[in-house]
């Protein structure tokens, strides 16, 4: 059990598969001279497989989010999805992605084990598509989420970031064609997670400032805690339902204390917190010990998996005005 001195028990598992992503989102990553990880550093997929069987089979993890910068880059994901989708007890599983490749991924996905996706989306124009991500491939993420929703993987999830001067008019919009699709759209404030360090609290488009935009066409009716759980979004049936809408405001709502994650990066480190400033090595242990004697080592990485959580703190820091935001950008750390 991955449990912290607050008493909350880690079950959720985020795996980044990648630092690297066919996107530049400004919220994210600087539009050129990111260093990307050596192949070296990266977990291998037996690797990922073995440290996915550790967590379920010896730390009670009940769900696996494969994430990135874009997991559909990594070659084997496939076949790490179908590995992960034999262990005993089976985790639920998803993926975390950009949309793009999902077209001609997204039933081989589905046939290896994949219960669902989150896809990221947070325009329905072109034009302003092309501005945040500094690519021309909105059409690519459109047909991504079709795939996505016709091979099964549902509910298929679409998570949207609003900016100031972008997009932010477009949340009624974007709730609207969510319905009519039969997708759950999910509203995130933005968050100091990109490279450069532009992010400003002043001036962020809030959950209050979202609920507000989108009651102007919906009628909201709020789930309540107890549909919750530990989930991070808050929702709220629209129009009576059966559709939903969420909100995860990190930043003027964190729900820390309800935190059940856990986050494994692609170089293999935990961390206890998206934005946490220390990782504790899972990688070396892994290779100080071949898979041929796994018993004896997997305890081991257990252990240092268990120790390094139960140093999980409070909170975020987000209300901290001296906090210091991590130095690696989330396209390395795993959304």
């Amino acid at each position: 059990m991955l449990i912290d001195t607050f008493g909350r028990v880690a079950t959720d598992l985020r795996v980044s598969l990648t630092d690297r992503c066919n996107l530049r989102c400004t919220y994210c990553m600087p539009e050129e001279g990111l260093q990307w990880l050596a192949k070296p550093d990266l977990l291998t997929d037996d690797e990922i497989v073995r440290l996915v069987r550790v967590a379920v089979t010896r730390l009670g993890i009940t769900e696996v989010r494969f994430t990135g910068g874009e997991p559909l880059l990594r070659p084997g994901l496939v076949g790490i999805v179908e590995r992960c989708a034999r262990l005993a007890p089976r985790p639920t599983m998803s993926l975390t992605t950009n949309g793009i490749g999902l077209k001609r991924t997204a039933e081989a996905l589905k046939a290896a084990g994949l219960d669902r996706v989150n896809v990221s989306l947070d325009t329905l124009r072109p034009d302003v598509f092309k501005t945040l991500t500094r690519r021309d491939r909105h059409k690519d993420v459109l047909e991504g989420l079709e795939a996505a929703r016709d091979a099964g993987l549902t509910p298929v999830k679409v998570n949207t970031v609003l900016m100031p001067g972008l997009n932010d008019d477009e949340a009624p919009d974007l709730l609207a064609w969510a319905v009519e699709n039969d997708y759950e759209l999910r509203f995130i404030e933005q968050m100091p997670l990109d490279a450069q360090h532009g992010w400003k609290r002043d001036g962020m488009i809030t959950a209050g400032d979202i609920l507000t935009s989108l009651r102007t066409r919906f009628e909201l009716t709020e789930e309540g805690t107890g549909e919750r759980g530990s989930a991070p979004a808050e929702r709220w049936l629209v129009d009576g339902g059966p559709h939903r809408v969420g909100v995860i405001a990190s930043v003027t709502r964190p729900f820390c204390s309800a935190c059940d994650r856990t986050r494994l990066t692609a170089d293999g480190q935990v961390r206890t917190c998206l934005f946490a400033t220390e990782e504790t090595d899972l990688r070396a242990a892994l290779r100080a010990a071949p898979e041929s004697s796994a018993e004896g080592s997997d305890e081991e990485i257990a252990r240092i998996w268990k120790r390094a959580m139960w140093g999980k703190k409070a909170g975020s820091g987000l209300d901290d005005p001296s906090f210091l935001q991590p130095e690696r950008p989330m396209s390395a750390i795993g959304g």
